[in-house]
């Protein structure tokens, strides 16, 4: 990291998610064992099932695991998942920016995912809204999502811990450059 990059935490990731994950492990572990072989495996399905889960779990692990929100310079970048967006603070529109609880605000919920990754209690990815507008979300959490709408018609959600610190942080970042 760099002196000009910030890094923003995040809203904690909810316990169904790695919920979801072990139900699932369990599901292919069992699901390996229960099913009925003609042949004998060359060494004995105990010891190549949790193989076999260990790699069928090894990416949505390090997928959930790369969240974050920063900084750096006169960008805003945003690793979700597999995803990176990175967003010029000019480009965004942060007078019409806002924090909203999409249980409230239903037209800003990710209704379709058109490049997406995502499991119970967290969105990463590109999806279209139920106001038909695209995003680029990183959510996990709904109450306080940040809505960033981008000068081109698209928007960014994101799920900050703070989301007042970085609306407040991009805003002064906009007038510093407006400034120039």
């Amino acid at each position: 990291m760099n002196a000009g990059t910030r890094t923003f935490a995040l809203a904690p990731l909810p316990r169904q998610a790695w919920l979801f994950l072990a139900a699932i492990a369990a599901m292919v572990l069992v699901g390996g064992l229960l099913l009925p072989r003609s042949e004998p495996l060359p060494a004995p399905a105990w010891l190549l099932a949790p193989f076999f889960v260990a790699l069928l779990l090894v990416a949505p692990l390090l997928a959930l695991r790369r969240r974050r929100i920063a900084v750096e310079g006169e960008e805003l970048v945003v690793a979700a998942s597999f995803y990176t967006r990175r967003v010029r603070a000019e480009a965004l529109d942060l007078d019409h920016a806002r924090i909203v609880d999409l249980g409230e605000h239903t037209g800003f919920r990710p209704m379709l995912g058109l490049n997406r990754f995502g499991v119970p209690g967290f969105r990463a990815g590109h999806y279209l809204l139920r106001n038909r507008q695209r995003a680029f979300c990183l959510l996990t959490a709904s109450d306080r999502v940040l809505v960033l709408p981008q000068r081109d018609g698209k928007v960014l959600l994101l799920s900050p811990e703070k989301p007042r610190d970085l609306l407040g942080h991009l805003r002064e970042l906009a007038a510093s450059q407006a400034r120039r």
